[in-house]
């Protein structure tokens, strides 16, 4: 195990460093978009064009790296990612901000897909779980840590995206020095959304509206919370409370659905985190900054449910069609994700900041509403038929990690699909 972990060190401390500089993007984009005076649903869309680009990533940089190599795309995508900050600071109108982010966001899944590649091949089976836990608990630490950037120096000034920058460009440098040899070319995986929404209508369905209700929050949550009065320092408290919450709800609500029918805990927590969302409106957030522990328990509850969700899909799929699953997934995620900001935005303009925890609210009763409907049509998988939980981040990586030994398990069942109809 001690091997193993010496052998990705360089490829985590690349992943850290990576993530860091986007989690500072992520809320000093939003902020310093109201100082440029963009409008809310300027900002909505912003939010919305990095998913456009993470979405054509997941389908263009398998291509990217079979044909060039790891090494070679790994480099090319941290240039043009570290490029866009500054890019950010130079020009500042909507239309090229929205650009800029959907670059980033093609960018970054290409990244993730060849770090995680890289991992998922020095793992074996006996230690694989234990290296993407340490992966995934590095992601949600850094990405706190990039957040809590922000307050480094003023929003109006060229150092926050010059640091941006900064961390993404070093994030080559560890991978670029390893000794560790490239992982094996990437596989081409075919994704059929109709077939895997006939296995698994609330896979597919959730998915797509945990999506919407993520990508609006990601994307406006901090301008929901300048909205509300909150100054910088509490903003990113906020953000990074939210982040620590969904990590810490990953586990609990995992194994609870590995026990109960995943439909179950998805409607009951759905629900929950919907009554949360909704109570927001009617905090006072200067009575003792109660908000930060409203946004804790709405992590908690909101960021698993795309986790229950591909567990819930991957109880129905068949052996050697995992990887089409997690694709599928991942693309109607970031469907949802790109639509969640476009709708939201315009009604915290019109009607009130707090808008958005309403709309979340809203796409997680749906979901609760659908799961309770497909629980009259269908049984509950017999317990021992379940597939383990995974917590999402993992379940990110097993579709971005689409290395030839896993995906050469796919592949026969995936490759006859290319040449015949959907």
């Amino acid at each position: 195990m001690k091997s193993t972990l010496g052998q990705v060190t360089a490829l985590l401390l690349s992943a850290a460093i990576l993530l860091m500089g986007n989690g500072l993007q992520s809320t000093l984009l939003p902020l310093r978009a109201q100082f440029e005076t963009f409008s809310t649903f300027e900002i909505g869309i912003l939010g919305s064009a990095y998913y456009i680009g993470f979405a054509a990533g997941c389908l263009g940089g398998p291509r990217l790296i079979r044909r060039v190599g790891h090494i070679r795309a790994f480099t090319a995508m941290v240039a043009i990612a570290s490029v866009m900050p500054l890019a950010h600071s130079m020009w500042s109108f909507a239309a090229f901000w929205w650009l800029c982010r959907g670059f980033t966001g093609f960018c970054l899944a290409t990244l993730f897909m060849i770090i995680e590649s890289w991992l998922n091949e020095k793992a074996t089976n006996e230690n694989r779980g234990t290296i993407f836990s340490t992966y995934t608990i590095l992601n949600l630490t850094v990405m706190t840590v990039g957040q809590l950037s922000v307050n480094l120096s003023d929003l109006h000034s060229f150092f926050l995206f010059s640091l941006a920058s900064i961390m993404v460009s070093l994030a080559a440098v560890p991978l670029s020095i390893t000794r560790a040899s490239a992982p094996a070319p990437i596989q081409r995986v075919k994704v059929r959304i109709g077939h895997l929404f006939r296995i698994s209508p609330v896979g597919i369905i959730g998915a797509f509206l945990v999506g919407a209700q993520q990508g609006a929050f990601w994307s406006l949550g901090p301008v929901f919370a300048d909205r509300i009065g909150l100054t910088t320092f509490w903003i990113t408290l906020f953000m990074s409370l939210t982040i620590l919450g969904g990590a810490l709800g990953q586990w609990p609500l995992g194994k609870l659905s590995d026990r109960l029918d995943r439909r179950k805990v998805l409607v009951g927590v759905a629900l929950l985190a919907a009554i949360i969302g909704v109570s927001i409106r009617f905090l006072n957030p200067t009575l003792g900054h109660g908000i930060l522990i409203f946004g804790f328990l709405w992590g908690m509850l909101a960021m698993p449910l795309y986790s229950i969700c591909a567990a819930h899909m991957n109880d129905h799929v068949k052996e050697g069609q995992f990887v089409e699953a997690s694709s599928g997934l991942l693309l109607v995620f970031a469907g949802g994700a790109v639509l969640g900001p476009i709708i939201v935005s315009p009604f915290m303009t019109t009607v009130t900041p707090y808008a958005l925890f309403a709309w979340t609210a809203l796409f997680q009763i749906l979901m609760a509403c659908w799961a309770l409907y497909r629980m009259t049509i269908r049984g509950a998988v017999a317990e021992e038929d379940r597939t383990e939980f995974t917590d999402a981040l993992t379940e990110v990586s097993t579709v971005l990690s689409m290395s030839e030994d896993r995906a050469g398990t796919d592949k026969g069942a995936a490759e006859p699909e290319e040449n015949g109809s959907n």
